[in-house]
């Protein structure tokens, strides 16, 4: 299992957090496993069947699923279905999504969860902020195409092509570098994914079409649940969104809205994200500031047209304890976390009730 960090709202909480992870449930993984099936199982047979289905319903599928299959992704990379990060990454390596390696994935993410640094553009590989110096250098038009990103329907739309220039440029240092462990996950990527396409013709699918219409879609969905997640603040554990969203958004990230929550508690499963954010929705609005949206709609009334203000990092002090001050993962043993509960006393009760 990847190493998270935990920082609970209470004792109480944490308590509550480990005895739901000893439910046979939690233990199990099932939820995962059943995951896995229903997304591997979709994503091939969409392509087996495509002339069944007809091109139309055949793509949508295939759009659903491969933003699904991203989902699973970081599920894999947080420690889920199984403790072992090798097995796990064997679950994710396929290029359905066609553009990024899943170790690229997994080392970016891994770091962009050290929540002291979350938003610092210096060390945070996920954020959407330039620092002051690199803005400064923008020229005028470079920083109008920002603004533009920074809208909703921006982000959506030039947003992942800006994501794979990136990406393009990574591949390209990689071998200009001589980084053998990055030429190696390039050369594994890289061949799967011709596997994948050699496959996809023997079907009469076409892997163009897959590139232009499945993979680019796909990533504009990825970029609806991440318009907005992180602000910078001075505080570390007010810098994450919970997004109350609707059960298809929900489903479809599997619970990845509830953002504030998983960077707390980032080896909780995606199962048990919402449970933890409903039995303490208040402790949770406290504690980041009342950063809380009432869903995805609320992001696209706000800024269709105005630009969300992640440009510039405008700084935090950062507070060298932060950087140790949240190291007991949520499946391992308790820390001995003795701050007082921000939430609802009886959580601890209700949830031993309901289980």
């Amino acid at each position: 299992m990847s190493k998270g960090t935990s920082a609970y709202l209470s004792a109480q909480q944490r308590d509550v957090v480990h005895q739901l992870a000893r439910s046979w449930l939690w233990r199990s993984e099932l939820p995962t496993w059943l995951l896995m099936v229903a997304v591997y199982g979709g994503w091939f047979a969409s392509v087996v069947y495509w002339r069944t289905l007809g091109l139309t319903l055949s793509t949508l599928l295939l759009v659903l699923f491969t933003t699904w299959y991203m989902s699973l992704q970081h599920e894999l990379i947080h420690g889920h279905p199984t403790r072992f990060p090798r097995l796990n990454q064997l679950f994710g390596t396929l290029p359905l999504a066609v553009w990024y390696p899943y170790g690229l994935y997994r080392d970016s993410h891994l770091a962009h969860h050290r929540n002291h640094t979350l938003t610092d553009p210096d060390e945070d590989p996920e954020t959407y902020y330039l620092s002051p110096a690199r803005w400064a250098q923008l020229k005028p038009w470079q920083q109008q195409v920002i603004h533009l990103r920074n809208t909703f329907p921006g982000r959506l739309l030039i947003g992942p092509l800006l994501d794979m220039a990136a990406t393009l440029k990574k591949l390209a240092h990689a071998f200009i570098d001589r980084d053998k462990p990055a030429m190696a996950m390039w050369i594994i990527h890289l061949t799967l994914l011709s596997v994948l396409f050699y496959w996809m013709t023997l079907h009469g699918f076409s892997p163009l079409w897959l590139v232009l219409t499945v993979s680019y879609p796909a990533l504009m969905l990825t970029k609806v649940r991440s318009f907005y997640e992180h602000r910078a603040d001075e505080e570390p554990l007010a810098r994450s969104v919970n997004n109350e969203a609707a059960l298809p958004w929900r489903l479809l990230f599997l619970n990845l809205n509830y953002h504030s929550v998983h960077h707390d508690l980032s080896g909780l499963p995606w199962y048990g994200l919402r449970k933890v954010y409903l039995l303490y929705r208040d402790g949770y609005h406290q504690r980041n500031h009342g950063f809380r949206v009432a869903g995805y709609g609320e992001w696209i009334t706000r800024f269709w047209r105005k630009s969300v203000e992640v440009n510039a990092h405008p700084g935090t002090q950062k507070d060298a304890q932060d950087a140790h001050s949240f190291v007991t993962d949520v499946r391992h043993q308790p820390s001995g976390d003795s701050r007082p509960d921000l939430s609802a006393n009886n959580a601890a009760a209700t949830t031993r009730r309901a289980s």
